[in-house]
């Protein structure tokens, strides 16, 4: 449980205290990653709402992994892209996808956190297993449909850019630049809003353990 919760402070850095994630970060972030997916196969580590919760944030960085490796071989390789235009949009919100869901993620551990020592009991029905898992299913199935939302907005700014669009795409352009331009100023006022939220929580749960 000690090295779980070193990773959930790494990951609280990475993600709820930087500003941006650099270099640094994502290579801790990611060996930190695999070795909590390492960990949560052995049998030392019970079964309980916070470890499935844990296991899906680990499982996010997979998307970072397959970004990263990406722009590795093609720099490496000078492999050529049929569609630089798409491939670097589709790298780029697999990495915001893994920003999004592990946010997401880490206010659900806060939340179970100060439902744990606040409401012990009478909470006691609400952290089960098959609740986290739901929780976390939701959570990659509303951040995927964000994700392809924002993929098919910049291949058509992409498409609009080298030929023009053609009446019977036009509609279909405007709702989908103006949903992805919505949707991402929702998700920044959502970032700052789970930040200021976990920052509450861990300080109740601070002085709650203290006057303890």
């Amino acid at each position: 449980m000690k090295d779980l919760r070193r990773y959930l402070v790494l990951k609280y850095i990475q993600y709820l205290v930087l500003s941006s994630s650099n270099a640094i970060s994502t290579f801790l972030g990611l060996l930190g990653s695999l070795y909590t997916i390492i960990l949560l196969q052995s049998a030392k580590v019970s079964s309980k709402s916070t470890a499935v919760l844990i296991s899906s944030l680990a499982k996010a960085d997979i998307l970072v992994s397959v970004s990263v490796l990406s722009q590795m071989v093609v720099w490496t390789f000078d492999v050529g892209i049929s569609s630089t235009a798409f491939t670097s949009a589709l790298l780029q919100n697999l990495l915001t996808a893994n920003v999004h869901i592990s946010c997401l993620l880490l206010s659900c551990v806060a939340f179970e956190a100060y439902l744990i020592t606040f409401f012990p009991t009478e909470s006691r029905h609400l952290r089960t297993v098959k609740n986290a898992r739901l929780t976390s299913r939701i959570i990659w199935i509303l951040v995927t449909a964000e994700c392809a939302l924002f993929q098919t907005d910049d291949l058509l700014k992409a498409s609009s850019t080298s030929a023009p669009i053609h009446s019977p795409c036009i509609l279909l352009f405007h709702f989908s630049s103006m949903a992805a331009a919505l949707l991402r100023s929702l998700s920044y006022f959502l970032g700052i809003l789970l930040r200021i939220v976990n920052v509450y929580i861990y300080y109740k749960i601070f002085f709650s353990m203290s006057n303890r």
